[in-house]
């Protein structure tokens, strides 16, 4: 179970660089501490229960979902393929399902074993056969291109150390041309090229160049964004003033109705000191502007932008931490049930990681005075 959730989370925000393991570790001892202090974070309350929780959305997707069931219940590519086709242009959730569908192919490709150790028809992988079945039989799909080059992606990110890293991500480059030329207008495949481009430790220029012609065909796409913000991070490629300059542009130019504003919340997020305990640290100047510019971003939005929950859930660690729990627990009942997203993505369980900072704001807001009595139980 661990393995799925760490799989399928991560790829909310397509492919981010995972933090260091330290960081990990001291979140886990914290919320921890936070399951109890409330041992029933649901008496009341109407949150999903823990064993329940989805890891493999950010929020709910109704079609995805069953697309994700028929797929595995028959190994048939066909509802994946219908899925992605229904979704056109509507690039922000197209994204988020090629990433969902290519995180789904991996997982089973994970679950199947080395072939080598006795896996099902004498050795040989079924896992994420479908995935090679729509390649093979519908090599014009630009769904299928997508989701394939996603999926390479996902197999090098998961042992960046492999021998074979660079030559998964060569081929994932590859069948991103393809994408490319299958749907000209789509800006899918330079997304997913920008997470090969990071890995394989592109020059700034070239990076730029292909930076430059996935906002050409999505200038405000907010996943598009937050593929590309983590090259100009610390921990690969930039610095923390490059980051925090890119988050910033691209706020100050977001249109209305954008969730762009709420980048710079992600650049703070990137450069957390590895001691980050600290109260006062998420009641800083910067991190208030921060947390303000993603409330300012989800209050303009539309209610169902596929984007929103990715939001919602880093507020809620933000928040929590600073000790706002009236504003947590509002952010904590628009996005519950789902945790397929970043911070919980980072750790090795992010259904528990999750469940334990959702009792922390429950313990805070009780010890405010807030009680479940009245605590709206609506969900989105």
């Amino acid at each position: 179970m661990d393995a799925l959730l760490v799989l399928l989370a991560a790829l909310a925000l397509g492919g981010l660089v995972f933090l260091p393991w330290m960081r990990r570790r001291r979140a886990v001892q914290q919320t921890r501490q936070g399951l109890a202090v409330a041992s029933d974070p649901m008496a009341g309350y109407g949150f999903v229960p823990l064993e329940e929780l989805d890891v493999r959305l950010p929020g709910p997707d109704r079609a995805l979902e069953e697309a994700l069931d028929a797929v595995r219940r028959t190994h048939d590519w066909r509802p994946a393929a219908e899925l992605l086709k229904s979704t056109g242009d509507d690039w922000e959730r197209r994204w988020q399902r090629v990433q969902t569908l290519a995180g789904a192919a991996a997982f089973e490709l994970a679950a199947d074993g080395p072939a080598q150790q006795g896996g099902p028809q004498g050795g040989q992988r079924t896992g994420g056969i479908w995935l090679r079945t729509w390649r093979s039989e519908a090599p014009k799909d630009p769904g299928g291109a997508e989701t394939h080059a996603q999926f390479l992606v996902v197999q090098a990110l998961r042992d960046p150390g492999s021998q074979d890293f660079r030559m998964i991500l060569e081929e994932a480059r590859t069948v991103c041309r393809e994408a490319g030329l299958l749907a000209p207008g789509s800006p899918i495949p330079y997304i997913v090229e920008l997470a090969v481009a990071r890995g394989l430790h592109e020059r700034p220029a070239d990076y730029e160049e292909l930076w430059s012609e996935a906002a050409r065909r999505a200038p405000h796409h907010m996943g598009a964004h937050l593929a590309a913000l983590p090259y100009w991070s610390q921990k690969w490629h930039g610095s923390r003033t490059e980051a925090e300059e890119f988050a910033e542009r691209a706020a100050a130019g977001a249109p209305t109705g954008s969730l762009l504003p709420a980048l710079p919340l992600f650049a703070v997020y990137e450069h957390l000191p590895e001691a980050n305990m600290v109260r006062s640290l998420y009641q800083s100047a910067v991190v208030e502007r921060a947390i303000e510019g993603a409330h300012f971003a989800l209050r303009e939005a539309p209610a169902d932008h596929p984007m929103a929950p990715h939001v919602r859930h880093l507020l809620v660690w933000f928040l929590v931490r600073a000790e706002r729990y009236a504003e947590a627990m509002e952010q904590l009942r628009l996005v519950d049930g789902h945790v397929g997203a970043v911070p919980w993505s980072y750790g090795r369980s992010p259904a528990a990681e999750y469940a334990a900072y959702r009792a922390l704001a429950i313990a805070g807001w009780e010890q405010l005075g807030g009680t479940s009595t009245g605590f709206p139980q609506d969900r989105p």
